[in-house]
Formats: structure tokens, sequence, C-alpha cells
């Protein structure tokens, strides 16, 4: 979509690549960084706010996040009990076949929904790319092949029913220049364990090769991941709800693959509310240094998922941005800082998603509607607004005001 003007944000801190600039000129794509209002801008005032590039989730289950946090029993060994646990429940609890007869439409839009509230522009959905995926309010990663794990290759996993799929035939179908997602080493157990020996017997460990969780690798695992050149998306707080332990990042710095680590939420069926929170979980649970926890959220999780042009404030790159209100210290301190409820904007390829009233400016002729995120007033796109009050399935504390 083209705009009719650019918007200039200033009185800023923008994070970039080369250091922080004081303003930020944008309409799809970033048009200039620092540089002063041209005439017709529409001028927004940043308040001193930090300009980060629109956060990435690189692991979630779009359409699972509305059941609530659901488990058996205190901890479990490996993810395959949970799901031996919730196999009968599917169809003998009564909640959680309402949840599921929700349509899908409306699951998935939740699970969008979840994501933009907490400023993540881009997801990574690890099932398949579903028709109703298309026109959701954030980007949804297309161009990926995936396999859920070892333990469901042959049972439903998707929405529909789908197989969770071989590993090996999909990692084998997925072309190089795609991520190639698949739970491993999900638990804490020797089977676990084993499960990165077989993906590298497999030849299904190359530089593609995406490892969700990976709780069980040790720091020979971890030698061999870095060789091979794969990534890893961290989920602590899944990790830690289901096993009581997560990765130990130490390890991975030890090997230098840390650049090639993304956070990523779950689903809430264990894992955290928005990414926001799994970013203050990974911060107390880890030793993992404040600066690369940001990357994780932004350039690295860009890479991850192979999306270089994200995760970025550049020129030409898609101007899918947040403002987040201003503090001492740096960026990765005022986004810890920040629960939903304070993010001042969140644009997707330049459109204004979602934004405080005091950033009214950036509609410019656009439109918007109000909405209430955890009792907090927000302007919000009409589309987006609209969409949130037809929804059959309300996210909890956002509604339409």
């Amino acid at each position: 979509m083209i705009w009719h003007r650019a918007i200039s944000l200033v009185n800023a801190r923008v994070v970039t690549e080369r250091g922080v600039a004081d303003t930020l000129r944008f309409a799809s794509h970033i048009v200039a960084i620092g540089d002063q209002p041209e005439p017709g801008d529409a001028i927004v005032d940043a308040m001193g706010g930090f300009v980060l590039p629109g956060l990435v989730n690189a692991h979630d289950h779009l359409e699972l996040n509305h059941f609530g946090r659901l488990k058996f029993r205190e901890r479990y060994c490996n993810a395959s009990e949970w799901i031996d646990d919730m196999r009968p429940r599917l169809s003998d609890d009564r909640g959680i076949r309402a949840a599921r007869g929700r349509p899908l439409s409306d699951r998935l839009f939740v699970g969008a929904l979840k994501n933009l509230v907490s400023g993540v522009t881009t997801v990574a959905h690890h099932n398949p790319f579903y028709r109703e995926l298309r026109g959701m309010p954030v980007r949804v990663l297309r161009r990926y092949g995936w396999a859920h794990s070892f333990s469901l290759e042959g049972q439903p996993a998707g929405a529909r029913g789908e197989r969770g799929g071989g590993v090996q035939d999909r990692f084998r179908s997925t072309a190089s220049d795609r991520p190639f997602f698949v739970h491993l080493a999900e638990g804490i157990d020797a089977a676990a364990h084993d499960e990165l020996r077989r993906l590298h017997e497999l030849g299904c460990l190359g530089p593609n090769t995406v490892i969700v969780h990976g709780v069980a690798l040790d720091r020979g695992d971890w030698r061999r991941v870095a060789l091979a050149g794969a990534s890893l998306v961290w989920c602590p707080a899944s990790n830690l709800y289901l096993f009581g332990q997560t990765i130990d990042p130490a390890q991975a710095t030890a090997w230098g693959t840390t650049n090639r680590i993304a956070l990523g939420t779950d689903s809430r069926l264990t894992g955290s509310r928005d990414l926001l929170d799994e970013l203050r979980i990974a911060c107390e649970s880890s030793t993992v240094p404040r600066s690369s926890l940001l990357g994780m959220v932004t350039t690295a999780a860009a890479q991850v998922i192979r999306q270089p042009q994200l995760g970025c404030i550049r020129r030409g790159a898609p101007a899918d941005l947040i403002v987040v209100p201003g503090a001492d210290g740096e960026a990765i301190d005022a986004l810890l800082a920040t629960s939903r409820r304070d993010v001042d904007l969140v644009t997707v390829a330049g459109r204004p998603m979602i934004a405080r009233a005091a950033f009214a400016a950036v509609f410019d002729r656009r439109g918007y509607e109000q909405i209430e995120i955890d009792g907090t007033r927000k302007l919000a796109d009409v589309a987006l607004a609209r969409r949130i009050a037809a929804c059959s399935i309300a996210e909890p504390g956002v509604a339409a005001a």
C-alpha cells in the first residue's frame, strides 16, 4: 500500500545498526534516518521514546492461544508425555472441545492479535500456512518447511488433523534457502537427548535447520549445532512450565551460536502471555547478556527465519516499527520494562495498527477507532478494531472501547 505522505517521527531514539538517531521518516518502507522532516510530512513527536524494529516471534502455534495453560502433572520428562496426557482430553474435556470448535479464522486471528498488541510484527507459525492466515494484522512467515517432531511423525499435529510429517522427508523437501522448523530435544530424559544424534544421522542438521526448544542439548550437542550452522528457537517459559528447566545459553555462547538463537513464545497452552513477558523470563532465567536478548527478538531472529530485511531499521527496509516509552539506560532496558499496555506505537509496512492517543497524527487521513488494552485506551486501525469487535473469541484484556 502506498501512503499519500511520509510520517516523520521526531524527538525519538531510533535504534539502528549504526547507532541511535533522533528522527525517522517512513512510508511503507524506511525513507530516511536522522533527516529533518520534509514539507508535507505528518510529524509525530515520539516524546523521547525508543523506536525499534517490530519484534519477531520465532515460534508460535497461532491457533492454540485461546486455550490457556494446560498440564496434568507437576513436571514432565518429555513433551511426548504432555501430548499423551492431552490426547484423551481433546474429545473428553468439555472446555477443550469447545475451544477446538471455534472457527479456525478466529483462532488464528486471536493468536495474531496476541502478538501485535505486544509489539510483534512478524511471527513464525509452526504448522501449515492455512489460507486463513492471509490478511492477518501481523506478517506470518510463508516460506518455510516444517515437521512437528519425531514423536508425532505419523500423528495428527495441525488444526485440521494434518500429520506431523516425516522429519527426513520434510527436511529434504525444504529448499535450502528456507528455514526448516522441528521440535527437538524437548524434554530432559534420554529420549530427548538422543534426538539431535538422530537428526544428524538422518542428514537433517544443516544451515537451514531451526531446532525448537533443545532443552536436552549438552555441550557436545551445542558444538554439533554450531558446526552445522544450524539455529535454535528458545522458549524458556514453556520449558520451565513443563520441565522445570530450560537451555543453558552459556553453552551456546561457548560455541559462538548466540547470534543464531531466537526467542519464541510457543502457544499459551504452555508458554507465556506474549513476547514481552518471554523476554523478561529469558532475562531472569539466564546469564544471556541483555544486548543479546534484544537481537533474539530483532536482528538474530530475522536471520534465523531467513528474513534478513526484517528485524532492523535501515533505509529501504519495511517500516515494521514499534515505539516504547523512553527510560534511562539502553533500548533493551526500556523493552524489558514495557508491558503491552505501555507500547506507544506499532506499524506494519508503515501502516499504523495500534497507537497511544498522543500518537494520533500517525494515522494521518487513514482513520482509527478506539480500543482498550489492559484498561488503557489506544487507537487502532479501523479494520483491526472492527475485527476485534466481530471475533467470536475475546483476547483477554483487549476490547473495542
